[in-house]
This record gives C-alpha cells, sequence and structure tokens, in this order.
C-alpha cells in the first residue's frame, strides 16, 4: 500500500507539472491567452502580409518572440532575431534623451528659445519655439525655411525638422556631434548593434528594405535619386529617424530608460509627462499623450509608453508597460504606402498584448 501511495504521489506531480500554459499568481489562474492568437495574426494576409521580428519579454523573461518572412526577397534568406532594421522615428527618444541629459548638466532649459543655442538661426520663430515646445511637437515647425503653422504651444504637428533642429542644439551645447555621442552611448550600454547610419558606410550591417504594394515586395533603393539625400540633409534627419537597431538593443534600451539606469527621476518624469494629445495609426481612433519622443496611453488601469515609425521600407513600433515590466518590440523591412494599413500589425499586435494575461 505504501509503494502504491509513493506511485500515485509520483504520477500526480508530473501531470501537474504538465500544464506549461498555466500557473499560480497570487492564488489566481494565469493562462497564456496571446500566443495563438499572436501566431495567428502574423499569419493573416489581408489587409497585408507581416515580414518582420517580434520580441515580448515580461520581467526580463522572453514570453514570445517570432521571426516571419524573409531578409532578403530575392534571395529568400529568412529573417533572423539577430538582424538590423531602420527603426525610423523610434530614434526620436534617443534624441529626447540626449537633450535631457544636457538638461541634467545644466546645459539646456527646457524653456529657453531656440535663439539662445542657436543664435544664427534665421528664422524670427526662433525667439518664441522653446525646447520643450520643439520635444513634445507642440512647436508648430513644418519647416526650419517656413513659417510656423500655428502659435507655439497651441496645437500639435509632429514634424522631423523639429528633432533635427534638437540634434543641433544638442552639438550646440555639448561640444560633441549628435552621432559620436549617440553611438557612445550605445556601447556605454551595451547596445552593441545599435548605430547612427551614415551615408556611404555599414552597407551589410542592415536589412534591405522593401514596398508592400499587395503582397508583392519591391526592393526600396535608399540611394536612389527619388529618396535624394544629400550628405547634410541625412545629418539633419538622424536625430528623427536614423538610427540602426535590433530586438535584443531595443530591448536592453527599454530596460535601462523605464527603469532609471538613463535618466535621474526628474527628467524622466518629465519626458513621459503631456500636455498634448494626438492620434496616430499605430492606436486607432484614440488620441493619445506625446511627451518627448514617446507617446503615452494611460486612460484605462493599464499605462503603456512607446512610439512607433515607418518609412524608408521598415515599419517599427515599441511600446513598455511599466505596471507589468513589459516590452512588446515589432519591427518589419517592409513599408505600405497605404496610409490604413501600413500600421495594421503593430495595433493588433498591441492591442492583443493589452488584453492579454501579460498584463491582466
Amino acid at each position: 500500500m505504501q509503494i502504491i501511495r509513493i506511485i500515485s504521489t509520483l504520477v500526480l506531480v508530473l501531470l501537474i507539472g504538465c500544464k506549461p500554459t498555466t500557473k499560480k499568481n497570487n492564488g489566481t489562474e494565469n493562462i497564456d491567452n496571446y500566443t495563438a492568437q499572436l501566431d495567428s495574426l502574423l499569419d493573416t494576409k489581408n489587409p497585408r502580409k507581416f515580414n518582420g521580428v517580434i520580441r515580448i519579454v515580461k520581467n526580463g523573461e522572453t514570453k514570445y518572440q517570432k521571426a516571419h518572412g524573409y531578409a532578403d526577397f530575392e534571395k529568400k534568406t529568412p529573417l533572423a532575431f539577430t538582424d538590423n532594421f531602420r527603426i525610423q522615428s523610434n530614434s526620436k527618444q534617443i534624441t529626447a534623451v540626449l537633450i535631457l541629459k544636457q538638461v541634467e548638466q545644466g546645459n539646456i532649459d527646457l524653456d529657453q528659445p531656440i535663439r539662445t543655442y542657436l543664435p544664427q538661426f534665421a528664422q524670427s520663430w526662433a525667439d518664441s519655439v522653446t525646447v520643450h515646445q520643439m520635444l513634445n511637437m507642440s512647436a508648430g515647425i513644418l519647416d526650419e525655411n517656413e513659417p510656423l503653422l500655428f502659435e507655439p504651444g497651441t496645437d500639435f504637428k509632429y514634424s522631423n525638422p523639429a528633432y533635427g533642429m534638437l540634434g543641433q542644439i544638442f552639438e550646440a551645447v555639448s561640444g560633441k556631434t549628435y552621432i559620436a555621442a549617440a553611438n557612445d552611448m550605445f556601447n556605454e550600454l551595451k547596445m552593441k548593434n545599435t548605430f547612427c547610419y551614415e551615408l556611404g558606410k555599414y552597407p551589410n550591417l542592415v536589412l534591405n528594405g522593401y514596398v508592400n504594394t499587395a503582397n508583392e515586395f519591391e526592393f526600396f533603393d535608399f540611394y536612389s535619386d527619388v529618396v535624394g539625400f544629400t550628405e547634410e540633409g541625412w545629418k539633419k534627419f538622424v536625430p528623427a529617424g536614423g538610427i540602426i537597431s535590433n530586438l535584443e538593443d531595443l530591448h536592453i534600451w527599454d530596460t535601462n530608460l523605464h527603469n532609471g539606469k538613463i535618466l535621474n527621476e526628474e527628467t524622466y518624469e518629465l519626458m513621459t509627462t503631456y500636455s498634448i494629445t494626438a492620434k496616430h495609426a499605430a492606436y486607432g481612433d484614440e488620441k493619445v499623450g506625446y511627451g518627448y519622443g514617446l507617446r503615452i496611453r494611460d486612460k484605462d488601469m493599464i499605462k503603456d509608453i512607446g512610439h512607433a515609425g515607418k518609412g524608408l521600407g521598415f515599419i517599427s513600433i515599441k511600446i513598455y508597460i511599466p505596471e507589468k515590466k513589459v516590452s512588446v518590440i515589432v519591427l518589419e523591412n517592409q513599408y505600405s504606402r497605404n496610409s490604413d494599413i501600413v500600421y495594421h500589425f503593430q495595433k493588433e499586435v498591441r492591442a492583443i498584448v493589452l488584453n492579454s494575461s501579460l498584463v491582466k
């Protein structure tokens, strides 16, 4: 009888251990209700195919990751988790951090106008637009050589030129080039595959980008006359959208940024606080806050902080859920010119995560 009881106990323990999708968490069942949904989503072909990589990390543990599609369509080379992507406008949060580090050192006052740091700037509105307004997209800058769209601080206008000018301000006060300073920061954080792209360099260190038209993929020629970046024009664009990175490094960035390893508590609070809201395709019809290079959604119990990027043959979204320490990164080496579907997968992945056991 004693032997039978021992065997029965062992069988019971083994059976309990064979439930990989369910675990006890504070006395309640926590069931993986996202993996099958994400797998099904990434396999769909309508309204377009997914071609990229995704990783979801919670408390330092990878909960989901998948590489789906091709790094090179011509050679049919599969994507890998280590591949480097253009992160486009996700570069803006890096620029915001560099500016805020100068704020911490006393070299920049966020409430001072542009003229304080760029005295040679030609436009008269340099006397009224502040660094704060450039960071949170309320400056009204359409182009650095054109009049403002509205009185600074009264509306929202997403602006690549504003972030290009922030790069110039950083260089003026720090005595360093933006590219060198950003690359130094990546090295300090051990982001070994992240760098500012420079024209004519790193030809084999970043994926090809593609344009998706009705699920037909055409190579995007970055160096074509259609793109037309000059050396000077590209240097101005880098702070707005010219950084290269991958899944692992972006996870390192999120972990450090959102856990007090890069900025002090006060400046991080400035970065993640908003006074202005705007719509974005990756967030559906909802208006969300815009801080400094970050979008902040905090309308319900779960707050998420992040940004999206698109263009030059790439799409990305990166969000962080601070309460649960969940990082979601989606990178694609394709781009759709149809604005209605360009962020389809980024929007759907975000929705699945926010309604899953990862955060509930």
